[in-house]
């Protein structure tokens, strides 16, 4: 019995595959205008409208559907636009950064060639904070005693002297600018080494002036000026300033070669745009000339 179903089921399979294959072999075998290509051709026009409709009524669905599709689409491909953007954005800024302190560094590396200042064990530091008047009168720098910061050192950057350290903490120093008013540092010009003193008169930060230079010492504006180092040989007069590193640049001279001749100069740092700077930490054989 149980033998029997099983062939009846297996001649049922044989018989559904073998009658497609028998309607193909027919059909192509056939002329266009044979039995089954009429019954293609009716069955074509009785679905044809039927589909025609089905697809009219849903084409708005579908439309739906894929502006739905095209703004997520649109959406997920603007996030990824942006997040490009910004990385891109993130990645010039690095860049543009790390050339700026790059310059900064080479710049410095440059003085303490020329001046010789390697001696000096100068300690590089960052600008982390300036004083909110116009004066700019101190800056705060992000190094400190830890490093072997004292008070009293001069304080460089790429263009010259900018000032000294006047407060010490362990890791961070305030430094007093020479355009603040309260540095009085001994300086010569370069050209004819007439010495005299670096200081910020009374009319603020635009003010540096280039005092007590005889009035036989004929200065002319575009003369450098740099400091002047030690000139004494007494014991304890050794000057806190190595010699020859720049201050400015002379910009004019009122009532020249008279005891009343004004020196005026324009540091060559800008105090607005300190960031990377050098303490030097130790006096180069007493910051003698």
């Amino acid at each position: 019995m149980y033998d029997r179903t099983i062939r009846r089921r297996r001649l049922a399979l044989a018989a559904l595959l073998a009658c497609p294959l028998l309607l193909l072999t027919v059909y192509f075998g056939e002329s266009s205008g044979g039995t089954l290509h009429n019954v293609q051709r009716g069955v074509f026009s009785v679905l044809a409208p039927i589909q025609e409709g089905a697809s009219t009524v849903l084409k708005p669905a579908r439309d739906l559907f894929g502006w739905f599709g095209d703004t997520i689409d649109a959406t997920s491909r603007l996030s990824e636009l942006e997040n490009s953007n910004q990385n891109l954005r993130s990645r010039a800024i690095a860049g543009s950064e790390a050339l700026r302190v790059n310059a900064q560094l080479q710049a410095l590396l440059n003085l303490d060639n020329a001046g010789g200042l390697a001696a000096a064990k100068p300690v590089t530091a960052r600008v982390i904070g300036q004083s909110p008047t116009v004066w700019y009168a101190t800056v705060t720098i992000n190094q400190g005693s830890d490093r072997g910061i004292k008070a009293g050192n001069p304080v460089i950057n790429g263009d010259g002297l900018i000032g000294q350290v006047s407060t010490v903490t362990a890791n961070a120093s305030i430094v007093s600018l020479i355009s603040g008013g309260d540095l009085a540092v001994p300086a010569r010009i370069s050209a004819g080494g007439a010495n005299g003193v670096a200081q910020t008169g009374a009319g603020g930060p635009d003010d540096l002036r280039l005092k007590f230079i005889a009035r036989r010492f004929r200065v002319e504006p575009g003369a450098t000026v740099v400091t002047a180092g030690t000139l004494s040989s007494q014991s304890g007069l050794e000057s806190l300033y190595p010699p020859g590193i720049p201050i400015g640049v002379v910009t004019r001279v009122v009532d020249p070669g008279t005891d009343a001749q004004k020196i005026y100069l324009r540091t060559y740092a800008d105090p607005q745009r300190l960031e990377m700077v050098q303490v030097l930490t130790v006096p180069i054989n007493g910051n003698r000339r």
